[in-house]
């Protein structure tokens, strides 16, 4: 995992569990050949646990690295320092490695909010346009954030009620009536589990609802295309990821 052939000055990576399926690894070294950066490489560092990242940040020649699923929280002890957005999100998927320090950046919300704004103009006309959020994990800190920028409400939605999420069990046809935008923050449909998608009432979503799923493989989720069975507008993960993935190079390179 951590060899380093001669050739390569700095060596770039993606932190997360399971993610053999992730398209980073082939964006950046699409990048790289493209741009004609033949001094950087880019690998999938997949840990079973977060404390396994220690042994990643041993490798002198780690210059930077996107975070995903897991552990977008919990790799936040592990770094040094946090810039001041990133702190109030929550939630890490850049760090910046300098001077022996790891510096925690949070681009999806640059990514998220940038793919958002090109749909979200389209309901701007609707009255007290509100939000679910599915899931509660890292990225559903980068989504919040960017609502309350736009001053969307939003209500989070997880597999059990709590005092800061309503229960699937809870969304009925009222409920779907008053919140028209729903953003799976969940890993539900990534491949190679294609057949599963949030579990939510669709048969009560219309063509004035909007479907945004962070997953982006595959193209088209269940989630996705049960939205579009009813005629909502739709996007999925990827324009995100490629958003954020440039943002992080910038970062990098800064």
């Amino acid at each position: 995992m951590f060899n380093c052939k001669k050739n390569y000055k700095y060596i770039f990576g993606l932190i997360g569990k399971d993610i053999h399926y992730s398209f980073s690894k082939e964006f950046f070294l699409k990048k790289f050949q493209k741009e004609r950066i033949n001094y950087a490489k880019y690998e999938v560092f997949d840990i079973p646990k977060i404390e396994k990242v220690s042994f990643i940040f041993k490798n002198p020649f780690l210059k930077g690295c996107n975070v995903t699923i897991p552990y977008k929280t919990s790799i936040i002890p592990f770094l040094t320092r946090l810039t001041t957005e990133t702190r109030l999100i929550g939630s890490v998927n850049v760090i910046k490695i300098k001077d022996q320090h790891r510096i925690g950046y949070n681009t999806d919300v640059f990514g998220f909010e940038l793919s958002f704004k090109k749909d979200i103009k389209k309901f701007l006309c609707q009255r007290n346009l509100k939000a679910l959020i599915l899931g509660t994990g890292g990225v559903s800190k980068a989504v919040s954030f960017v609502l309350k920028k736009l001053e969307i409400p939003y209500q989070y939605v997880s597999r059990k009620k709590n005092k800061n999420a309503l229960s699937y069990e809870d969304i009925n046809k009222n409920l779907l009536n008053k919140y028209k935008i729903i953003i799976n923050c969940t890993p539900l449909g990534t491949y190679p589990n294609i057949n599963f998608c949030p579990p939510l009432p669709y048969e009560y979503c219309t063509n004035k609802h909007y479907f945004y799923d962070m997953v982006y493989n595959p193209s088209k989720t269940l989630f996705i295309k049960k939205g579009k069975e009813k005629g909502a507008i739709t996007r999925n993960g990827l324009d995100m990821l490629y958003l954020q993935a440039e943002e992080s190079w910038k970062i990098w390179n800064s």
